[in-house]
């Protein structure tokens, strides 16, 4: 995809192809559940590897649009990284524990089992206290993003992860030391980050060699696009047992996951605004800001409370929203973008 030209037809109705891809993979889970178990196994620390192929088929194709030698203009974007490392770190954890705090404990509890709120609770803390790693990418691409931003925060939110997500899980949680699944921290980094932006800066410098850049990123789409709907399938299928046994406990932990991501992003999107940063560094940055890393989530909630924990199943709940949620935040940033230039002229 040209950072010109829509990606046509099927983009324009991609949020109606999501949504069917949705119920295919609720479907598909509940009649097949043995082969999504057996996908769903094939695993490292954690970390899904069919999942991850998915995610190198989505991502390479905005790693390829990076002109490396350029990184250096990100220090013009430093408005933009500031607001995304503000709400990523100072506010999303901490709205996230006050919407939990509001709606499981108090407005939801005659509808939940008493003893797994606090559980429920603190599945969303944890959730809420790691910003995405990978998807960002793909929501990145679809605003037509400033890549090179888009792999600046990326990257910066990684290095302060290491050392900011167990202090602030274990202030929020009020656990004195909390066990960090530090190997699927390092993991997903490395498979989500190094060896994608390594393979992508060697393909790039082929290609550009043979003038073949511009054709392989045209050849590049539809792949990209089928791998975010085979995506949203698995993801689904994974727990479409778990959805159509639990629906109202499903629903009611997404209604705070769903405030919690629209109110991070458009608060990240009116500061930019505010700020007169670029549209190209706003959209990402409001999608960076909102995101979350549910690999680590889902193995810290794991960790810390068990595989059958309430905890566990909050993180399994953003895994589901984050998708069709995420796609709406992208509508409303390309919609708005001719409102958001006319506030920075």
């Amino acid at each position: 995809m040209s950072d010109s030209k829509p990606m046509g037809l099927f983009a324009r109705y991609l949020t109606l192809w999501v949504f069917l891809c949705i119920v295919a993979g609720i479907s598909l889970g509940y009649l097949l559940p043995s082969a999504f178990h057996t996908l769903g196994g094939v695993e490292i620390v954690h970390i899904n590897l069919p999942v991850a192929a998915l995610v190198w088929a989505m991502i390479l194709p905005m790693l390829l649009k990076i002109d490396y030698s350029a990184l250096y203009e990100v220090w013009d974007h430093r408005r933009g990284i500031g607001v995304t490392l503000g709400i990523n770190w100072l506010v999303k954890p901490f709205s996230m524990a006050f919407l939990g705090w509001f709606f499981l404990q108090h407005l939801f509890s005659p509808f939940l089992e008493a003893d797994k709120i606090p559980e429920y609770i603190a599945g969303l803390i944890i959730l809420a206290a790691a910003p995405c790693t990978a998807m960002v990418f793909v929501w990145s691409r679809l605003t037509n993003g400033h890549p090179q931003f888009t792999l600046s925060q990326v990257a910066l939110n990684d290095i302060i992860m290491i050392f900011a997500f167990a202090p602030i899980v274990g202030l929020l949680l009020g656990v004195a030391s909390i066990t960090v699944p530090w190997d699927t921290l390092f993991l997903s980094v490395l498979l989500y980050i190094v060896i994608p932006v390594a393979v992508a800066y060697l393909l790039r410098k082929a290609l550009l060699a043979k003038s073949m850049l511009d054709d392989v990123l045209h050849m590049m789409d539809p792949v990209s696009m089928a791998a975010l709907l085979l995506t949203v399938v698995l993801l689904f299928g994974f727990q479409g047992e778990q959805i159509l046994a639990q629906p109202l406990v499903i629903l009611l932990l997404a209604i705070p996951i769903t405030i919690q991501v629209y109110f991070n992003s458009m608060l990240a999107y009116w500061l930019n605004r505010k700020l007169k940063v670029a549209h190209s560094v706003a959209g990402p940055s409001a999608l960076i800001g909102a995101s979350n890393f549910f690999e680590l989530a889902v193995a810290t909630a794991i960790a810390l409370f068990g595989f059958e924990s309430g905890a566990a199943l909050a993180t399994v709940v953003g895994v589901l929203v984050e998708v069709p949620v995420m796609l709406s935040v992208v509508t409303i940033v390309n919609r708005s973008k001719l409102w958001y230039e006319r506030g920075i002229a």
